[in-house]
């Protein structure tokens, strides 16, 4: 199969079509977080309230078959909230692990700012490792497992400010946006009476997004893509308003999103274009800007758009070795 005939992923589009039942005109955003997803990383959504963000993540996990577990992030929240805790059973003399809501295919860390540090923590070793340890012993968890985070970027009081640690360990972070007018009217039209959420089934399966994100990994990356990749993770790091700029992490999260846009489309190898539409949402929260930049409010978008303006596009990718899809996923 060439990459020309390589025939778009059937359950890619049936999932968006699903979410699309959901967040009306949201596509974009719908499509970055897929990407994330069968990246295998974790996504950020920063957004105002009320524009979606916990729907979008329900709707992701009820599209994909996996299993959904929703946790709000209060003051009083402990670590052992999420992750479990061990129990004494007299009867036995005994302890036995009863495990968190973090035993899931997608945990939904609502509001995650307002939690203390040390609870924001508690994520980190799952989100990194897979994996949670509680009283010395370590306790795997099920392949897929992503967390989908939420925070509102506005208000201030109340919450704890996600440690550059953290950020980093979040493949994407994106943010939903207000509908226009006409979709906000087809919103309303379309919520009158029950919500679609209620009534969406998958239409795919765990096993399906696994085969998904192994065969994501196989999509072909030429060297001067590499070099491109790097490039811009070096350039953030050189930018006159950046303190500290992406790291290593940052250039393997970038060309796995880029595989992971370019596997969407049926392209069996990836172009500077996927590049490009990955880069904001994976550099733009590592950034940690100067104070001047701070104090002007600059976004790390700002940043990134400077340096994919300064830095020169690869014109020819070598040769393209073509990656075949699985049967399963690649039939109409």
């Amino acid at each position: 199969m060439t990459a020309s005939q390589s025939p778009t992923p059937a359950f890619v589009g049936r999932v968006l079509d699903n979410v699309a039942r959901v967040m009306v005109g949201k596509n974009d955003v719908t499509a970055l977080a897929l990407a994330g997803i069968l990246a295998g990383g974790h996504i950020l959504l920063e957004d105002a309230p009320g524009t979606g963000k916990t729907m979008l993540a329900r709707a992701l996990a009820a599209s994909l078959g996996l299993p959904f577990s929703r946790v709000q992030f209060t003051p009083d929240l402990l670590p052992s909230d999420i992750t479990g805790v061990s129990v004494y059973r007299p009867a036995t003399g005994t302890f036995e692990f009863v495990p968190g809501p973090i035993f899931t295919g997608i945990l939904l860390a609502d509001e995650i700012n307002r939690a203390t540090p040390k609870t924001q923590s508690a994520l980190l070793e799952a989100m990194g490792e897979g994996q949670v340890t509680e009283s010395g012993v370590t306790h795997r968890l099920t392949a897929p497992f992503v967390v989908i985070a939420t925070q509102n970027p506005v208000e201030h009081e109340g919450t704890y400010r996600l440690p550059e640690a953290q950020l980093d360990r979040f493949l994407l972070r994106l943010s939903v946006g207000y509908p226009t007018l006409d979709e906000e009217v087809r919103m309303l039209g379309r919520l009158q009476s029950l919500h679609p959420i209620h009534a969406l089934e998958a239409v795919a399966t765990p096993a399906d997004l696994l085969a998904a994100q192994s065969a994501v990994r196989g999509v072909f990356v030429a060297e001067d893509l590499r070099r491109y990749v790097s490039r811009l993770a070096a350039r953030t790091r050189q930018h006159s308003l950046v303190a500290l700029g992406g790291g290593p992490r940052a250039s393997l999260g970038l060309q796995g999103v880029a595989q992971a846009l370019a596997w969407m489309e049926g392209r069996a190898f990836v172009t500077p274009d996927d590049v490009q539409r990955a880069a904001p949402g994976v550099l733009a929260h590592r950034l940690s800007l100067r104070v001047e930049a701070r104090l002007q409010g600059t976004p790390g978008e700002v940043v990134v758009a400077d340096v994919l303006r300064a830095e020169p596009v690869p014109v020819e990718s070598g040769p393209v070795q073509v990656q075949s899809m699985p049967d399963a996923l690649a039939q109409p």
